[in-house]
């Protein structure tokens, strides 16, 4: 039985928190997906707690053919780690259980499967290039508009001396771009020394 895809899937993650600066306390709020087909919306309440470590999640959610609407509101602890530079980061702590055992990992990203926002190891998913076979795979899927997202994001190159972990994804994702451009070239040469006239 083949893994069900994260690309597609409703999630919540650590960064997403900390941009929209939920970590300040105590903040509530929403978020919003717009269905790409059918621009139908769907949402869910979010509130942190930077005190008691927690994010609470509520929604209601209709099953889609009986109709009956079930309501959920649940806790996700929060912890944290020390960055290199000072401050810290904020993970999840995944509260659900899989074959009778507590799961309990440290995560940046929930996503939802089921009735419930839970980490992808409880879910069993997986990541569509993880599914690519051939060069798509070889030489991965990132594409120039990933390159420049990435290099917008770079605000420094250096700090110490060292690459910064920014700089070091863009520069990562620069490189995948250009072994999948020289990987399709070197694939339609042979392709086209194969024809025979």
């Amino acid at each position: 039985m083949s893994k069900t895809e994260i690309d597609g899937l409703k999630k919540i993650s650590t960064s997403f928190l900390k941009e929209h600066k939920y970590y300040k306390g105590f903040v509530g709020g929403n978020m919003i997906w717009t269905n790409n087909w059918s621009k139908a919306e769907s949402s869910v309440g979010l509130e942190v707690s930077t005190y008691s470590d927690y994010l609470r999640i509520y929604y209601t959610q209709t099953d889609r053919y009986t109709e009956e609407k079930k309501e959920f509101n649940y806790k996700i602890p929060l912890t944290t780690t020390p960055c290199n530079y000072g401050g810290k980061r904020y993970w999840f702590t995944c509260p659900w259980y899989k074959n009778g055992q507590y799961c309990g990992r440290r995560v940046g990203t929930l996503y939802k499967d089921g009735d419930y926002f839970a980490c992808r190891y409880c879910y069993n998913l997986t990541y569509s290039s993880r599914n690519q076979s051939g060069y798509s795979k070889m030489f991965g899927n990132v594409t120039i508009p990933d390159v420049d997202k990435a290099r917008e994001k770079v605000k420094i190159t250096h700090y110490k001396g060292k690459p910064t972990r920014k700089y070091r994804s863009y520069l990562k994702k620069e490189q995948r771009l250009e072994n999948a451009f020289i990987g399709m070239a070197y694939s339609l040469d042979k392709r086209l020394k194969n024809i025979r006239v």
